[in-house]
């Protein structure tokens, strides 16, 4: 359960990814790699490679969903923090939206941050410089030209509408 924010409570609130079952094929294409490397080395043909190729970059690209137990996205007294991006201040945030965007047969729900700076005085720290070797995973934000940040809610531990509420209710507040 999360606490409310008021003069007492500066302490922060933070979403990790959840740990639930449906990222189960994160571990299926990890084993399929190491299938289709071993019967390159069995076989020695290279055609397995390209297989093996596909399996390894899908479970590169999505290994942060497996990371359950670290914060990803959250908020403190300072701003919004974003996992690779960095911390928001609350002054530079013009509003926070909570939008439904329907994709296939499912809905998706999207938090947008829209900023009333430019990203450079947006930013009380700036975290999008990674480590090479995380360059290429899964990033839980999106920047779009008009000056908004995109985050899609979906893969969290908490509701998509909690955590809006949240944040709206902290950005409320500590912007006065």
């Amino acid at each position: 359960m999360m606490a409310p924010v008021d003069e007492g409570n500066v302490g922060g609130y933070s979403v990790a990814y959840s740990r639930d079952d449906t990222y189960f094929p994160v571990y299926i294409t990890a084993a399929l790699a190491a299938i289709f490397v071993t019967a390159t080395w069995i076989t020695g043909e290279a055609y397995w490679l390209l297989p093996a190729t596909a399996a390894a970059a899908f479970t590169y690209y999505n290994i942060p969903l497996l990371e359950t137990g670290r914060p990803t996205i959250g908020a403190n007294q300072y701003g919004i923090f974003l996992q690779a991006f960095g911390l928001i201040r609350w002054r530079a945030i013009e509003r926070i939206d909570l939008a439904e965007i329907a994709e296939r047969a499912m809905t998706v729900h999207e938090l947008q941050i829209v900023l009333s700076a430019p990203l450079g005085s947006a930013l009380v720290v700036d975290w999008r410089k990674q480590p090479r070797w995380r360059l290429f995973m899964r990033l839980p934000w999106r920047m779009s030209h008009n000056n908004m940040v995109r985050v899609n809610l979906e893969p969290f531990d908490q509701p998509p509408d909690v955590i809006h509420r949240t944040f709206l209710r902290m950005w409320r507040f500590y912007r006065s």
